[in-house]
């Protein structure tokens, strides 16, 4: 866990690794390059990137075209910008097209921090799970990013990657196996068990620890893919310890809370409490003080698990 870097930074040296692999690979972005660091592959591969300006319903626009004609799209912004202002232009040119565009957005959720409440994007995830036939993934820390990106750009279909602004810890080593759409135990568990994605995986893991501390046994799942949702893992969870917390950076409201609420409240239904956004903005800070206001941590989900316990 010393290894810290943001996600966004693996996806990157992905890219670039992955330009090599695939030459019908075209990487997009809407002026942000450098912040999103999909400029990584521009320095190596300059005709097989475009920027198409502050423009983001251009941007996923021209990457289903390009899709729909044979190549392979990865189309980045922030992600308040992707998911919010080209909604409509993924919804239609690209899901309801099947087009094979992987919309990977940056800066996602509450450790945007300085930037502020009008780039803090809590809804993305939401929105982009009601899209008919879209992956959405949310990788915990570098590694995960890199091996789940892979496996993004190598299916076919449009795909979700929520990525991230801050250095976060890895977990997984190289030699870790990941699967889309399969949720990985990183703890285990008997008396209840914490679902986290993305940064919350790390506050997951530091509140198993304090709750060990208290006698209290808590199972830790990274569920990098909420959709499709690894559904046998999840009622296998529920089941075995019969309480359920959901750790997310993102809304309460249709994330990966109600996900996982809506599975269990049809094939298994146990007490669940619920970390995240509580139907708010955020505003302008450091991150680590944002997370502790507005609920985002591991001292949030300590107290969630014994309100569930």
């Amino acid at each position: 866990m010393e290894n810290k870097r943001a996600t966004r930074e693996a996806y990157g040296k992905a890219l670039v690794e992955l330009g090599a692999e695939y030459h019908n690979l075209i990487v997009m972005d809407a002026d942000l390059s450098g912040s999103t660091k999909s400029g990584e592959f521009a320095k190596v591969y300059p005709d097989r990137f475009f920027n198409v300006g502050i423009a983001e319903q251009n941007l996923y626009g021209i990457a289903a075209g390009l899709a729909l004609s044979g190549k392979v799209v990865c189309a980045s912004t922030f992600a308040i910008f992707a998911t919010g202002r080209a909604f409509e232009i993924i919804r239609n040119s690209i899901g309801y097209t099947g087009a094979n565009v992987k919309v990977c957005a940056t800066h996602a959720g509450i450790t945007v921090g300085e930037d502020g409440a009008s780039h803090q994007t809590f809804e993305d995830i939401a929105l982009m799970r009601t899209i008919p036939g879209m992956t959405v993934v949310n990788p915990c820390d570098g590694v995960s990013a890199e091996k789940l990106i892979r496996q993004v750009v190598a299916m076919d279909g449009p795909a979700y990657v929520r990525l991230g602004r801050a250095a976060v810890p890895d977990f997984y080593s190289d030699n870790d196996e990941l699967e889309l759409g399969k949720g990985k135990v990183l703890r285990p568990g008997r008396d209840l068990t914490i679902i986290a994605s993305g940064i919350m995986v790390a506050e997951a893991m530091k509140a198993a620890l304090v709750l060990q501390e208290e006698s209290v046994d808590a199972r830790v799942i990274d569920l990098h893919t909420i959709k499709p949702l690894d559904e046998e893992l999840i009622i296998k969870a529920a089941k075995e310890t019969g309480r359920i917390v959901t750790a997310e950076e993102h809304s309460i409201i249709g994330g990966l809370g109600s996900a996982v609420s809506e599975l269990l409240s049809r094939e298994c239904p146990v007490k669940i409490a619920m970390v995240g956004q509580q139907d708010t903005f955020g505003e302008s800070g450091q991150p680590e003080e944002l997370k502790a206001k507005y609920g985002m941590d591991a001292s949030a989900i300590v107290l969630a698990a014994k309100y569930v316990y």
